[in-house]
């Protein structure tokens, strides 16, 4: 499938589009609200300023994906991929990325308000001045995530994340794209 027939289908009132190959697709400003991404290769894909409100993204492939000022605000996004993604000032409030991969994400400036974060994978990961307030970090390993500046106010964060004290051995996320190489 491709960008063209997604917004076809979308503007005809269709929202679900679990699975569907938008590898390297320009979405870029476009409201997808409540659609249903959940499984779909996204990777490489341009959602720059997209609305996703309220989507599914549950294990989606959004590796190396731009996302900068998008607005995912409410969306579900457990087990997604994001390793790469660039989420800079991305309105990520409210959302579930619970078990999450966010290594080497970008998410400076990001507002991560009230986000749950529960063993999401975030090493490497940039929050410089990112808003994670009330979030819930629980289960993830801050300790090669960059939160110089982040609001981590009422965040919902023990030692254990800090130090360095847990391990994501267990995780065996396998993404692939079929679109080839590039």
């Amino acid at each position: 499938m491709n960008a063209n027939q997604l917004i076809t289908r979308y503007a005809a009132g269709e929202r679900k589009f679990q699975g569907w190959n938008l590898h390297q697709a320009n979405l870029c400003d476009l409201n997808l609200s409540g659609a249903n991404f959940s499984g779909a290769d996204l990777s490489g894909a341009d959602l720059s300023g997209a609305t996703l409100k309220g989507c599914d993204l549950t294990r989606a492939n959004l590796t190396d994906a731009d996302l900068n000022g998008a607005n995912l605000s409410g969306t579900k996004m457990s087990d997604v991929n994001f390793i790469g993604a660039e989420l800079t000032g991305t309105n990520l409030q409210q959302t579930d990325l619970s078990h999450a991969d966010l290594r080497s994400a970008n998410l400076v400036r990001a507002n991560l308000l009230g986000a749950n974060l529960t063993d999401a994978e975030v090493s490497g990961a940039d929050f410089r001045e990112a808003n994670l307030s009330y979030a819930g970090l629980l289960g993830c390993n801050l300790n090669d995530a960059d939160t110089s500046g982040a609001n981590l106010t009422n965040a919902m964060i023990t030692d254990r994340e800090v130090s360095g004290t847990i391990m994501h051995a267990s995780i065996s996320h396998k993404w692939v794209t079929w679109a080839g190489s590039y």
